[in-house]
C-alpha cells in the first residue's frame, strides 16, 4: 500500500501546522480510501538541530541518532505532502533544514504543496520546488494556497474555505498517480 507522509514543517510556538495537516489528512483519507495510507510527520518531534552532518547527504548517509531517525522515517513514506507557512517569503527554516539532512530518501517519490499564510506560501513552496528538483523529486503541480484572510478566524482559527476541499482532493489524486507512476523507479533503485 501506497503511504504518504503530511510533513508539518514549521516549528513556531502557535503555529497553525497541525491543524491544516489534520484537514489535509482528514481529507486525504476521505478522498483516497484504501488506495493509500496517510501518516502525519510534524518535524518538531525529531528536534534536529541546524544540519550537523559532516558530508552532504548526497555523498554519504546521515551518523547522528536523530538523522537516521528522521531518515528511517521518511525513507517509510512513499509521497509526501510538505504543510508549510510562509516567513518573509520562504519557507520555514525548520522545513529547509529536515530536508537538508536527507538525499537518497527523497528521491524518485513525488511531492505536493499545502502552504498557508497572507498570499497562500505561493514563495515559501516555489523555494520547496527549487529544492525538490535538486533531491530528484517529482514536484506536482496542483498546489494547494491557503490564505490567512479567507481560510481562517482571526488569523488564528482554521477554517478553510468550502472550495479548498476540491482543491486538496485534486492534489491528492495527483500525488496517488504519479507515486504509482514513480514506484517503478523506486523498486529499481532498491533492487
Amino acid at each position: 500500500m501506497t503511504t504518504i507522509g503530511i510533513v508539518i514543517g514549521s516549528t513556531r510556538p502557535g503555529r497553525l501546522g497541525p491543524a491544516v495537516a489534520a484537514w489535509v489528512h482528514d481529507l486525504a483519507v476521505e478522498r483516497a480510501g484504501e488506495q493509500a495510507k496517510f501518516e502525519v510527520i510534524d518535524v518538531q518531534d525529531f528536534a534536529l538541530p541546524l544540519l550537523d552532518e559532516p558530508l552532504p547527504a548526497m555523498r554519504a548517509a546521515g551518523g547522528h541518532p536523530h538523522t537516521r531517525r528522521w531518515a528511517e522515517r521518511i525513507d517509510a513514506c512513499d509521497a509526501y505532502v510538505f504543510v508549510t507557512p510562509e516567513y518573509n517569503a520562504s519557507p520555514p527554516a525548520s522545513l529547509t533544514n529536515a530536508i537538508d539532512y536527507l538525499y537518497a530518501e527523497w528521491n524518485s517519490k513525488p511531492v505536493a504543496y499545502v502552504g498557508y499564510g497572507v498570499f497562500g506560501a505561493v514563495m515559501a513552496v516555489q523555494k520547496l520546488r527549487a529544492q525538490a528538483g535538486v533531491l530528484r523529486m517529482a514536484d506536482i503541480g496542483p498546489q494547494v494556497t491557503l490564505t490567512l484572510n479567507d481560510d481562517f478566524v482571526a488569523f488564528t482559527e482554521f477554517r478553510p474555505q468550502e472550495t479548498q476541499a476540491a482543491r486538496l482532493h485534486g492534489l491528492v489524486d495527483e500525488l496517488l498517480a504519479w507515486s504509482r507512476a514513480l514506484a517503478v523507479l523506486r523498486t529499481s533503485a532498491a533492487a
